[in-house]
């Protein structure tokens, strides 16, 4: 079955920097709605529009077409006092960005009686590069198209 709207799409990847350096990568495969549901950026799914299984591909993605620009205005620093305890540099907690909607903050640096949070995605503003192997297509159920994403095993579960 080839890829297109209305399908449930297995997939093994790899996310690295532009330079090469290994981000992340599946242990369990992903798995997609396919056609325009936001399940995955939009130049992914343009690449793997019409293919099938054992399709392999690697996009290198700028980070307006990923997870965006870094925003300076998404930096923080704020009294420990108010910071939760337990919490390292490195962990995320969640707050209240300018307009007073929830944001997760990474926490970057803990100095004295400041604790310094950026609210940009860890991965916000960098080109990055997908290592993309299609394993399984197949129709989705009216379910998941009802609900936007796909249910089960590696997808949604309510």
């Amino acid at each position: 079955m080839k890829i297109e709207k209305n399908t449930a799409v297995t997939l093994r990847y790899k996310v690295a920097e532009g330079t090469g350096k290994l981000l992340e990568e599946s242990r369990d495969p992903m798995v997609y709605l396919h056609g325009g549901y936001g399940n995955t950026f939009p130049k992914i799914e343009a690449a793997l529009e019409g293919q099938m299984p054992g399709f392999q591909t690697t996009l290198d993605l700028q980070a307006i077409d990923t997870f965006g620009l870094r925003d300076e205005s998404l930096l923080q620093t704020i009294p420990k006092s108010q910071f939760p305890p337990g919490v390292k540099v490195g962990g995320q907690v969640k707050g209240l960005d300018d307009d007073g909607q929830e944001q997760i903050f990474t926490v970057m640096k803990i100095k004295g009686d400041t604790v310094m949070l950026d609210g940009n995605h860890p991965m916000a503003g960098k080109t990055l590069r997908f290592s993309l192997k299609v394993i399984e297509v197949r129709a989705a159920t009216e379910d998941e198209i009802a609900h936007g994403h796909v249910h089960g095993a590696h997808g949604h579960h309510h």
